[in-house]
């Protein structure tokens, strides 16, 4: 069991409300870059988001043997737009703790369904990314820039390592999905 993205999944609402709540601090003098170094650090060694086409988020999808869909942790914790909530695609890993530990707010659904909400969020302009925790893929999020925990890291808060775009990563990411999709 991948324990430390379980806790995560219990404590979601207070955590990212803590990551804002401590990026604020890389606007410091002095301290600011220690912040900044650490929540590097951490999106690095911990969670981070890696940015995907559409396109991209619909070959996981493809490749994934479990989907579920639950609520944008994001958007429900900081309201700061009318976009959909009801967004976070859960997998692998992610798909065996949510829909365990959080059932009453993750839905199983079919591959179809999952590329319907890629479909509708592409159409609204949110970004999908997918979401990693110590090296599992776990989730994939449509991400708006209002609300959205590492885009905001990034753009506002200059934590560069909480939000990327690398190509190599992704293709690696999907040989490795269509590995285990085969076996």
């Amino acid at each position: 069991m991948h324990h430390f993205l379980k806790f995560y999944g219990f404590h979601q609402e207070f955590i990212i409300r803590l990551y804002i709540f401590g990026a604020k601090f890389t606007k410091l003098p002095i301290i600011g870059r220690i912040v900044k170094a650490l929540l590097n650090w951490s999106a690095v060694s911990q969670h981070s988001a890696l940015v995907l086409t559409g396109e991209e988020a619909k070959q996981v999808i493809d490749r994934a043997q479990n989907l579920a869909v639950g609520d944008c942790k994001c958007r429900k914790v900081f309201g700061n737009c009318d976009n959909p909530i009801r967004t976070d695609l859960v997998i692998g890993v992610g798909y065996d703790i949510f829909t365990e530990f959080r059932s009453d707010e993750f839905t199983q659904i079919s591959k179809d369904e999952a590329k319907d909400i890629i479909d509708e969020c592409s159409a609204r302009k949110l970004v999908q990314c997918i979401i990693q925790c110590r090296g599992k893929y776990y989730s994939i999020c449509n991400c708006c820039t209002c609300c959205c925990v590492p885009l905001r890291l990034n753009m506002v808060y200059g934590v560069n390592k909480a939000w990327v775009r690398d190509k190599g990563a992704v293709d690696d990411l999907l040989d490795e999905l269509k590995r285990k999709s085969q076996q």
